[in-house]
């Protein structure tokens, strides 16, 4: 689905379905270095189950015209400004990692358009290692390396895809790969930036369902725990031996957790 957000090309993936304002919406947000195709498993079984799905590519990511957008507030913004675009009057944002502060952001600030959160892989504060944003700053692979790295579990290291043939690590790198020069940089220094977190997450009224890995090394699952204890109507799922990048590392524990 091609949109024009803030007078700028954008393309957002509806699972396999025509977007259907009438319908229920989803809208999923991806993280730092990534793309709708993050989301390839579970906008489509959203899409077929009742809702219409928006997963969008963010400004200088995938097929989105740039360039990144440089603050989480500012990305937050832009999500109400696609949901406008779209038709929807509001969604169920679900976001992982980087989208995870977009999307409580996102209900901090424009209350009217959220109904429900998914926050995956998220933290009270998402604070980024130098060495990666020096690596990511001056656009050296090592950069893509520590991310995937450190955003895979152990299984997913040693070959664990529910999907014969595919390997997560690889598959991870080379999405990071297509990013254009710069864009990794900003989305981190975006997320070590943020410090709303809690003051926003005490703003949240909506059903609100914290997924944390239990071996992730970027978001820890004690970090989530203290922005769940920040927020009023929260539901806390830790899915036991998961990484950070549990879309393609537990998908169906995933789906569970957010369908529940």
């Amino acid at each position: 689905m091609n949109l024009i957000v803030n007078d700028k090309d954008v393309f957002a993936a509806t699972g396999g379905r025509e977007f259907d304002k009438s319908l229920p919406a989803v809208a999923l947000i991806h993280g730092a270095g990534f793309d709708h195709s993050t989301w390839a498993l579970h906008s489509r079984w959203f899409a077929h189950h009742g809702f219409t799905v928006l997963a969008p590519d963010l400004p200088g990511h995938g097929r989105s015209s740039g360039p990144a957008l440089k603050t989480i507030a500012e990305m937050a913004d832009w999500i109400a400004a696609l949901l406008d675009a779209a038709g929807a009057s509001k969604a169920h944002l679900i976001g992982h990692s980087m989208g995870s502060l977009i999307a409580l952001e996102t209900a901090a600030r424009h209350p009217a358009k959220v109904s429900a959160l998914g926050l995956i892989g998220t933290a009270a504060t998402m604070t980024v290692g130098p060495d990666l944003l020096k690596a990511a700053e001056a656009n050296d692979h090592a950069a893509i390396d520590m991310v995937s790295i450190w955003g895979l579990g152990f299984d997913a290291e040693i070959g664990g895809s529910l999907a014969p043939g595919l390997w997560m690590h690889g598959g991870a790198q080379r999405v990071l790969q297509t990013c254009a020069p710069g864009v990794l940089f900003s989305d981190l220094t975006a997320c070590n930036s943020y410090a709303d977190a809690l003051a926003s997450a005490a703003k949240i009224t909506v059903p609100t369902t914290l997924i944390l890995g239990e071996k992730d090394m970027m978001t820890p699952a004690k970090a989530g725990k203290a922005l769940a204890a920040a927020m009023p109507h929260v539901r806390t799922v830790v899915l036991s031996g998961a990484g950070h990048m549990m879309m393609a590392e537990r998908p169906d524990e995933l789906l569970a957790a957010l369908a529940g």
